[in-house]
């Protein structure tokens, strides 16, 4: 029996139409609010940050939408991307278990975040755009849209959480390779950057302090539009690729899972592994479990509130129904810098309030533990993201072990860990730290939620 069994479609199997879930829930989305108005937004409301083509996929409910032919020329490059079975890791963690994980570190930027940038950057062309601002935590999506940008003939800029810009210099370079400008957040470029370094000048950053600063450019510009890399429905539609493909390889295995594990920041990497398949359930298909894996030093599904929230930290964004643990919370330097959101996709917090999916939060160390064990293992190094999936996914191989049952487990490995050594370093060198918020920095964020009618 061969010691690792990789299951690969050809390009002729590579999917041609994105998944919408919004098809097929028991009950639909709460709508998007204006952030001045609080009403329902309407797609005119957004079209100073996207280009038409996303907003129209933002709100549709059409089970698929077809991938543009040039953006399957891209994705060619690295797709269809490869589904592993984990036969030495069951070995060495003893259990009946069977463990598949789907590799999305194969992409040009190591992640699964060119899935999304590539689409995004070829409809903001179509639509004559010169200019992209974004945000970016750990990187993987800064790098990502970079390399999109370069492809499609657009400047990016990119502003990097001044945590993670600090921590990850070789992703700043890697951005900068790819011909992007990447800045600290918060900067003095901006006006709410400039606002938040008035109160703290050394202020760590976020992701919805980034994100206030991406959006207040992009709105005062009319060739120059907004791309996110994760929380919005388009985002997820896009990374459906990565679920669609698992489940044709999964097909040729013989297999099907019983359990899926993905980690949770924003959403775009869960809901991309796990629609698919959860879609495939609400039409009747096989009930599986589904585990949401967060960081405990940012808990949106485990400890955030189901409820309307700006998206930033400035208040630019339409509010959204959403887990979130408030748009001012800043969560502590923890190395998972991609998973250091205040808020969670509204259509991943959608199907956790259904009912649908489970949530556990994790501490940084414990996760370095389990992605160390699975690079030995597996010979591949996780990113701090990934690991999150990793210990998730050991804790499901060694509840088999513990009951006595075999069941067939699949994650999402989202990406490699070659951009993230210094976490290791600080890891082996006994300098990690497991990072706690401050339960009063938490309670003051969620005081200070939007008021906003029942939707």
């Amino acid at each position: 029996m061969s010691d690792s069994i990789k299951y690969l479609l050809d390009e002729s199997q590579m999917p041609k139409h994105w998944y919408n879930i919004a098809a097929d829930l028991p009950e639909p989305l709460p709508p998007v609010l204006h952030p001045g108005t609080l009403k329902p937004l309407g797609p005119d409301d957004l079209t100073p940050l996207f280009p038409m083509a996303l907003i129209e996929q933002e709100v549709s409910t059409e089970r698929e939408i077809e991938i543009p032919e040039p953006v399957r020329q891209v994705y060619r490059q690295w797709r269809p991307s490869p589904l592993f079975r984990a036969r030495r890791l069951e070995r060495v963690l003893g259990t009946p278990a069977k463990i598949y994980y789907k590799y999305e570190g194969v992409s040009p930027a190591g992640s699964h975040k060119p899935n999304t940038a590539v689409p995004q950057a070829f409809y903001n062309r179509q639509a004559g755009i010169k200019k992209l601002t974004t945000e970016t935590g750990a990187g993987q999506w800064g790098s990502s849209l970079a390399f999109a940008g370069a492809l499609f003939g657009i400047e990016v800029l990119v502003f990097m959480v001044r945590v993670s810009h600090d921590q990850k210099p070789y992703r700043r370079a890697l951005m900068e390779t790819y011909g992007a400008r990447c800045v600290a957040s918060p900067s003095s470029e901006t006006q709410s950057g400039r606002a938040i370094l008035a109160k703290r000048p050394d202020h760590p950053g976020s992701l919805g302090i980034a994100i206030s600063e991406a959006v207040e450019l992009a709105a005062q510009r009319d060739d120059t539009k907004y791309a996110l890399g994760s929380v919005l429905n388009h985002v997820l539609l896009h990374q459906t690729v990565v679920g669609i493909e698992a489940m044709a390889q999964m097909e040729m295995a013989g297999d099907y899972p019983d359990v899926i594990v993905a980690c949770t920041g924003g959403g775009s990497n869960f809901g991309g592994i796990v629609f698919p398949f959860l879609g495939a359930q609400l039409r009747g298909g096989k009930k599986v479990r589904i585990v949401a894996i967060e960081p405990a030093a940012c808990p949106s599904l485990t400890r955030g509130k189901y409820a309307y929230d700006f998206g930033d930290t400035a208040h630019l964004t339409p509010l959204t129904k959403m887990h979130t643990l408030g748009s001012t919370f800043t969560p502590p330097g923890f190395h998972a810098g991609g998973l250091r959101y205040h808020g969670m996709s509204p259509l991943v917090s959608h199907v956790k309030q259904l009912g649908l999916i489970e949530a556990r939060a994790y501490h940084q160390i414990s996760c370095f533990e389990a992605g160390v064990q699975f690079a030995r293992a597996e010979g591949i190094l996780p990113a701090p993201e990934a690991n999150h999936a990793v210990r998730g996914a050991i804790d499901e191989a060694l509840r088999c072990k513990q009951e006595g049952v075999s069941r067939t487990i699949l994650f999402n490995l989202c990406g490699h860990g070659h951009f993230d050594m210094q976490a290791y370093i600080d890891y082996f060198g006994g300098k990690l730290k497991d990072l706690d918020y401050e339960e009063s920095e938490l309670a003051m964020a969620l005081a200070g939620l939007p008021s906003v009618a029942a939707a």
